[in-house]
């Protein structure tokens, strides 16, 4: 089987100007390279830039995937909308990670396949599209896809033991989010693309309360 590789980043928050169009640019000239966006597909060979070094200067989401089965998708939010404290909870071994830069943090997500699975059967073109909406939803303070990428990495420890080191399995569960039993799209995108089994999720939504509901007679809303 042939090896392809699929690149995309997107600037979502502020546009990239020449001089950092330029610059990424210098990475790759067959990429597709707009003020909002990078995108460039590899048959052969291998991209020349740091996909963490773009995300901490010009983008706020990536998404990366390989025929061989790796999964991957980033994103950079403000550290004013969500606190590094809250996201370290849920953060486990190389496939739930998050670093800060300057004023920002950067989730790193990863999904391998099963040993000896190939692993192409979909369009990548438009998977970010479908999973990019859980920054927002991170941002305005939902953590059910923190959740969800935590129970993904430990998903992918009952599939691979040797995963994570032994002594993670002390560790104590982050806290479980309101509404995983009503996931939105965005978040039932991302589940799927860490290869999260809809099993676990089903036992995660035993303990998780519903969401609040908005109150629908305005007696109620009146200050």
């Amino acid at each position: 089987m042939s090896e392809y590789q699929y690149y995309e980043f997107l600037a979502i928050d502020r546009p990239l100007d020449d001089g950092e169009q330029a610059a990424v640019r210098s990475l790759s000239i067959r990429a597709r390279i707009s003020s909002t966006s990078f995108v460039n597909e590899y048959h052969w060979g291998d991209f020349k830039g740091d996909p963490r070094r773009l995300m901490e200067r010009y983008y706020d989401a990536h998404l990366y995937v390989a025929n061989w089965g790796t999964r991957r998708v980033m994103f950079r939010l403000p550290c004013d909308l969500l606190d590094p404290d809250v996201v370290e909870d849920y953060c486990v071994g190389d496939e739930a990670s998050a670093w800060v830069t300057d004023e920002f943090i950067v989730l790193d997500f990863t999904s391998e396949a099963h040993a000896g699975e190939f692993d192409f059967d979909y369009d990548p073109a438009n998977l970010l599209s479908t999973i990019v909406g859980v920054r927002a939803e991170l941002a305005a303070g939902d953590l059910r896809p923190l959740y969800l990428a935590w129970l993904a990495a430990y998903g992918a420890w009952e599939r691979d033991e040797d995963v994570f080191d032994r002594a993670a399995d002390d560790d104590l569960e982050p806290p479980v989010p309101p509404g995983l039993g009503t996931l939105t799209a965005a978040q039932r995108a991302l589940a799927d693309f860490l290869r999260l089994d809809d099993e676990l999720i089903t036992i995660a939504a035993q303990v998780s309360p519903p969401l609040g509901q908005t109150a629908d007679d305005p007696d109620d809303l009146a200050v």
